[in-house]
């Protein structure tokens, strides 16, 4: 008797679920009620979005953090960052553990905010074009891109459906965002809505950091197998020293 195929869900973790809720919970309340049906104006990204000018010049330091947290009044901006979340970061999550998942995810995202401030800052000096220095950066796309290029690198060959349709495995769905992030950005430049010098700033920083903390750990563990030996070592040559005193150490050098 054939069984009914069986459906993977991805788990909807501790940190997980709570960074959906507030990335909602922000767009619903402070973007769309707020600033879009009260105010009628942009009190929400002045304060809270990255702002170029405000970060380097007025010191706002905060919105390198704040602007994960806002997106634009586009339900499409929000899902796509929230479905990444989920999809990932729940696999993630359940992999890492809590601690470390936020630690990873924050520091994707506060790198491809900085990233996107050095960029910008370059762009004005050489260019000339001061306008990029008030556009808002907004949305989550810095840290989730960054999990999904690590979703690439310890499920890369977990098959996915680009666009759907197209079965393909992970780490090659990753490459082709990272492809496409880099061909829009030198087509258009700063001239796109769509942030793709964060994006890539989030995949970039997610590399560095994976592969910072796996040298880490492996030169911990290194370092700690090589005491275990000389810790041996110590133990079986006081042992045959007091076995037969007149002979010694027999492993010393």
């Amino acid at each position: 008797m054939n069984q009914a195929p069986q459906i993977q869900l991805t788990p909807l973790t501790k940190a997980v679920k709570a960074l959906i809720v507030i990335n909602v919970a922000v767009w619903l309340l402070l973007v769309l009620v707020l600033q879009g049906m009260v105010l009628h104006n942009n009190f929400v990204f002045d304060g809270f979005a990255l702002i170029p000018r405000r970060v380097i010049y007025d010191f706002w330091i905060w919105q390198l953090v704040t602007y994960m947290f806002v997106h634009s009044a586009s339900v499409t901006h929000v899902l796509f960052n929230m479905l990444v979340l989920w999809w990932c970061g729940g696999e993630l999550e359940s992999r890492w553990g809590t601690p470390f998942f936020l630690k990873y995810y924050f520091t994707c995202g506060l790198g491809a905010g900085l990233i996107y401030l050095l960029g910008t800052f370059i762009y004005v000096l050489v260019s000339g074009n001061v306008m990029p220095m008030d556009s808002f950066l907004v949305g989550a796309s810095g840290a989730t891109y960054g999990l999904l290029l690590a979703y690439g690198i310890l499920f890369g060959d977990r098959v996915i459906h680009f666009m759907m349709l197209f079965p393909m495995k992970a780490r090659y769905f990753v490459m082709i965002l990272g492809a496409v992030e880099l061909v829009t950005l030198m087509d258009v430049g700063t001239s796109s809505q769509v942030a793709n010098l964060a994006h890539l700033g989030g995949i970039g920083v997610g590399f560095v950091t994976l592969m910072v903390v796996a040298r880490y750990r492996a030169a911990k563990t290194q370092a700690g197998k090589s005491r275990g030996r000389r810790l041996k070592l110590v133990v079986d040559n006081e042992r045959r020293s007091e076995e037969d005193p007149k002979k010694g150490p027999k492993y010393w050098n």
